[in-house]
């Protein structure tokens, strides 16, 4: 059975804005998309190079007990302008009711301009599973061992 998020609009926000929504039949991600202050829906907001900001998608959701929603980058932006996220991925947890913003970065060399409506992350449901944590006096060895970052290969 698919699972449903429910989803509000924020006060304030343009309901007008298209929902999350699945693109293609494939997709595994749901676009979002900004929905900004009355004020700046018209000129949108500008990110300078290096410069982060949430932006609002005008949205609170209730997501179903067991499942989180992972808040992904769009591969399109990061490839054409270097904007992605600054938290890649974000995660809003089941018992989040709050506004649902995305933080964006322009890691690109030129400014980029965020408009109202644009499509700027991707949400992906996932199942959650929660796990006790034990101290204990050693761990299990093996093949591996401590070897971190790089140690199985090139890179």
């Amino acid at each position: 059975m698919m699972p449903v998020v429910k989803v509000l609009h924020d006060e304030g926000s343009d309901t007008s804005v298209a929902l999350p929504s699945y693109e293609t039949a494939g997709a595994a991600g749901a676009d979002l998309r900004a929905n900004l202050p009355a004020a700046d829906r018209g000129a949108g907001w500008t990110l300078a190079p290096m410069e982060r900001r949430i932006v609002p998608t005008g949205l609170r959701v209730e997501i179903p007990d067991g499942f989180e929603m992972q808040i992904r980058p769009r591969s399109g932006l990061a490839a054409k302008h270097g904007v992605t996220l600054a938290n890649a991925p974000g995660t809003i947890d089941s018992d989040y009711r709050g506004p649902l913003g995305v933080i964006l970065i322009n890691l690109g060399a030129e400014p980029f301009t965020i408009g109202h409506g644009d499509r700027i992350a991707q949400a992906v449901i996932a199942p959650v599973v929660q796990a006790d944590y034990a101290l204990v006096d050693a761990l299990g060895e093996t093949t591996r061992g401590s070897g971190g970052f790089g140690s199985t290969g090139r890179g």
